[in-house]
């Protein structure tokens, strides 16, 4: 009777971890995306968050507030994706370094791999040093955020089983 209950505890606090991983990816998303669409409200990028609506909607709207409303809405969940890769990649990395090198990885994947399939998306020597430098910082901002949070959760899960299994 005692292993079942070791078993149940093991699995609730696995359902637990994926459940943090989740919340973080999404509040991730949510948070840093408004952040990004203030730094577009404020010129300080040529790119909103409506930029990931570009593959599939059409018309103006999307360049409009609700645009930008609704890709904040989808970073949001596709970050609980991008928390979910993190989880499985790098949450037993101990520093920030691990965010840091994620964020920078997500931006070039973003504005580099991705780039063909977003049509409003200029080359990057076409959106000026004000455009990249915002991007990059939201986007390693984010990775940290990610990174660090799912990291820490990880670490407190395992030395939590240690101090079990003593």
């Amino acid at each position: 009777m005692n292993d079942f209950k070791q078993d149940k505890n093991k699995r609730d606090e696995a359902m637990s971890f994926m459940a943090r991983v989740v919340s973080v990816g999404f509040f991730g998303g949510l948070f840093w995306g408004i952040v990004g669409y203030f730094a577009y409200y404020l010129n300080l990028s040529k790119i909103g968050p409506a930029l990931i609506l570009a593959p599939w909607a059409l018309g103006k709207w999307k360049s409009q507030w609700l645009g930008q409303l609704i890709g904040v809405i989808a970073i949001s969940l596709i970050s609980i994706l991008v928390a979910i890769c993190y989880r499985y990649l790098l949450s037993r990395v101990k520093s920030m370094v691990g965010g840091l090198t994620f964020g920078i990885l997500l931006w070039v994947i973003v504005f580099y791999l991705l780039h063909p399939i977003f049509p409003g998306l200029e080359p990057i020597s076409q959106l000026g040093r004000n455009t990249i430098a915002t991007t990059l910082c939201l986007y390693i901002l984010y990775g940290v955020f990610v990174g660090y949070s799912i990291s820490f959760e990880y670490q407190e899960l395992q030395s939590a089983q240690s101090r079990e299994n003593t």
